[in-house]
């Protein structure tokens, strides 16, 4: 089933892999569903059906000029589960995609759920205001438009290496997967790209945690420069008292490929 349709008639170019118990993984901005390529084998030769998406306005689904924002997310997530037909899935959502998971919750409940992973998530609220004194200043958000739309290119080849944590961390990305992450990310609409920074940055998802009743994993890098731990990740484990979380010392943002060893076990822990 490589397409699914949403409410509004975009299309959704889905992959859906294996027979086992299913895990949907919801990719990060500004990226597809191919971006879990070490999840998605570990998973399959584990013996899970795994599905990914790409969001609307990014990779292979219909790019529209409307629809950026977490409500409709969200019933695009319903869209899938419903159209893949997967009942008791195990949901991860990394960063971007963690909100994903905190609006289905909210608006359509557990229907078709069984547990949820947030990866380096943009739950429960990033943007800095009064009531987050802790969060990211709004001047960072209309920056990042600003450079989308000077020179996308430039931005994107300079985002991936904040992402990676290249220069920062023990264990760089090869400048391969580096090219790898740009053709991903390049494939996105423009105007979706400068959509999703404002719904990811100023989205409050504080009023979806009560939704968070099933098992819930959360797992953050303490040197993720582009969705910082403590206004994210720390914070959601404090919202959510059930949860288990788990800091990764010293990663940046991008720990799928980081340290994706690590982070598979940790699924695969989890899920299993």
């Amino acid at each position: 089933m490589p397409i699914v349709k949403t409410k509004d008639d975009i299309a959704l170019h889905v992959k859906d892999m294996g027979t086992g118990r299913p895990v949907v993984l919801i990719h990060g901005w500004p990226l597809t569903g191919d971006m879990f390529e070490y999840q998605t084998l570990a998973l399959l030769e584990a013996g899970y059906r795994v599905i990914t998406y790409d969001r609307r306005g990014f990779g292979q689904s219909g790019h529209p000029a409307e629809g950026y924002d977490y409500d409709t997310f969200a019933d695009d997530l319903k869209a899938v589960l419903d159209g893949t037909g997967v009942e008791g899935a195990t949901l991860v959502g990394f960063s971007m995609g963690g909100g994903e998971i905190a609006r289905y919750l909210g608006r359509h409940g557990t229907a078709r759920v069984s547990k949820v992973a947030l990866i380096g998530a943009v739950v429960p609220y990033l943007l800095k205001d009064e009531s987050n004194p802790d969060g990211v200043d709004a001047s960072v958000f209309e920056g990042m438009k600003a450079e989308i739309r000077k020179d996308r290119f430039h931005f994107l080849g300079s985002f991936a290496k904040q992402f990676y944590g290249v220069g920062l961390v023990s264990s760089p990305v090869s400048r391969e997967l580096l090219d790898w992450t740009f053709i991903l990310a390049v494939m996105a609409s423009p105007l979706a790209m400068i959509r999703c920074v404002d719904a990811f940055g100023r989205t409050d998802f504080r009023p979806d945690l009560k939704a968070f009743t099933v098992p819930t994993l959360i797992i953050h890098g303490t040197a993720d420069r582009t969705v910082p731990i403590a206004t994210s990740g720390a914070a959601a484990a404090k919202a959510i008292p059930h949860a288990e979380y788990i800091e990764y010392e010293g990663e940046p943002h991008g720990l799928f490929a980081t340290a994706p060893d690590r982070l598979n076990a940790d699924l695969l822990r989890f899920i299993g």
